[in-house]
């Protein structure tokens, strides 16, 4: 007898149904943290995702947590997904795992909703989200892992919070468990504000989720989200802006690329001539650029998705790049790997050999000019410190375009730069290698973009000796 029909011949003894060992598990979990709560209220997918239904969750079980009066832990409800994980071990959605791996994506959803005064039941929308969360699951096969942001730009529950997006942890209670058919952790959804989501982009979610347990209002020791929380936790606390600047001077950043308004050209020999035409040429060549920018930036502005209810091409775009999964499917990140390889070998190792020819010619560049609208400059500082100091790599992906720029520190293996060559491009793809030695100079030039509002726009900052310049051109309003 094989491993399938084994487990098939497990649902049933003497002809009686048994729980299927994967919902086993879970129930079995819930069952140790809720011993008086056997038969919670469920929200159930009327027509299962096995059978074509557009819900991949089976169900969400809902339970009243008592919280902790004594560690300020308010009452709140507790929502558990099932159907992230394979809970039925007979091929109807996912294929046979093993003990030792993962059962299905490997983990469920979780998510705690402070409890009103006098609530008797708990809202169904947190039920939606985590629907939601789970179709961007499938759709991608993109898992959600502790530290990861999901930017959300919406209420949560639909209202007018201000917690409009999400952070994962580790849930607080639920301990992972296993099965035959593999392990499975439990993911907490956590509510954040703008300015925390922000944060954690910036430093790292894991950083941010600990700031959040320090403050009771915030969350506190189990990340109980209240939508009527109206202060952030850097207005409960002002001194934690502090911790968050040192997290990224001593850890640096985990915000390896975003999707932005920018552009690069390799100026021409015209470029270095001092006529009055020529003068006139990058003039107009100005102007082209901020009219490009403002006509993108309508188009964009007049094509956001206003519905959350079923995911979205917009709404899955929101999610890939806030798990920063987006770089990787346009074959544009660079590798940081343990072992040396030539840069050649590393590149077409992320290269897709059905790409379009363009993208298989490598140059090296003299001079670039690099442009990114005051939103996307804003973000320098941070590339800089957070990311190139530490020998990491930084990516602006064109919103309206292929265009893609990446700074390199000397650290990165992978890169199609070197010393000799610190600009080269890829088709579209531009890499620009920024050394140590020049590095400090950058930080200290461009640090004033770090506070955008006092930057007038368009701004061009020049390194000649360096064949290098940037420049800013103002936001559309």
């Amino acid at each position: 007898m094989d491993d399938r029909e084994r487990r098939s011949a497990g649902y049933s003894q003497g002809n009686v149904p048994v729980t299927p060992p994967g919902l086993d598990a879970i129930y079995s979990a819930c069952r140790r943290l809720y011993p008086d709560q056997p038969n919670p209220l469920q929200v159930t997918a009327l027509v299962k995702y096995w059978l074509g239904g557009p819900d991949p969750l089976d169900y969400i079980s809902m339970y009243a947590n008592p919280g902790d009066p004594d560690r300020n832990i308010p009452p709140h409800w507790h929502y558990i997904s099932f159907g992230l994980s394979d809970l039925h071990g007979d091929c109807r959605v996912y294929e046979l795992g093993m003990a030792d791996g993962p059962s299905g994506f490997g983990f469920e959803l979780t998510f705690r909703l402070k409890r009103e005064p006098g609530e008797a039941n708990p809202p169904t929308w947190p039920a939606a989200l985590m629907q939601a969360l789970a179709r961007y699951v499938f759709q991608s096969e993109n898992v959600l892992c502790s530290g990861d942001h999901v930017s959300w730009h919406t209420p949560l529950d639909g209202s007018e919070s201000r917690i409009q997006h999400m952070l994962m942890t580790e849930d607080s209670q639920l301990q992972p468990t296993s099965s035959v058919l593999g392990m499975v952790n439990f993911i907490q959804i956590v509510g954040v504000c703008g300015e925390e989501l922000k944060a954690a982009q910036h430093w790292n979610g894991r950083g941010i989720i600990e700031l959040l347990r320090s403050k009771p209002s915030a969350g506190g020791p189990w990340l109980v989200t209240d939508m009527r929380r109206g202060e952030t936790i850097f207005e409960l606390d002002p001194q934690l802006k502090e911790r968050v600047d040192q997290g990224i001077e001593q850890e640096g950043s985990n915000l390896s690329g975003v999707s932005a308004w920018c552009l690069w050209d390799e100026p021409g020999d015209n470029d270095n001539q001092s006529s009055d035409g020529d003068d006139d040429d990058k003039e107009n060549k100005k102007e082209r650029d901020e009219e490009e920018y403002r006509e993108r930036a309508s188009e964009r502005k007049g094509s956001k998705e206003p519905s959350r209810r079923a995911i979205s091409e917009y709404e899955s775009e929101q999610i890939k790049a806030a798990l920063k999964k987006g770089l990787s499917s346009t074959h544009l990140n660079v590798q940081e790997e343990s072992q040396a390889q030539s840069r050649k070998e590393s590149f077409d190792s992320i290269v897709s050999s059905e790409g379009p020819s363009e993208l298989l010619r490598t140059r090296t560049l003299d001079t670039v000019h690099l442009k990114f609208n005051l939103e996307a400059g804003s973000l320098l500082p941070l590339a800089l410190r957070g990311r190139l100091k530490h020998g990491r790599h930084f990516t602006f992906k064109g919103i309206m375009n292929d265009i893609a720029i990446t700074l390199v520190s000397s650290s990165v293996i992978g890169s199609i730069t070197d010393e000799e060559h610190p600009f080269a491009a890829h088709g579209t793809w531009l890499q620009v290698l920024i050394q140590d030695e020049a590095l400090e100079d950058m930080i200290s030039d461009l640090d004033e973009l770090s506070r955008p509002d006092d930057i007038l726009c368009p701004k061009t900052y020049s390194w000649p000796e360096r064949r290098l310049c940037i420049t800013i051109l103002p936001d559309e309003s």
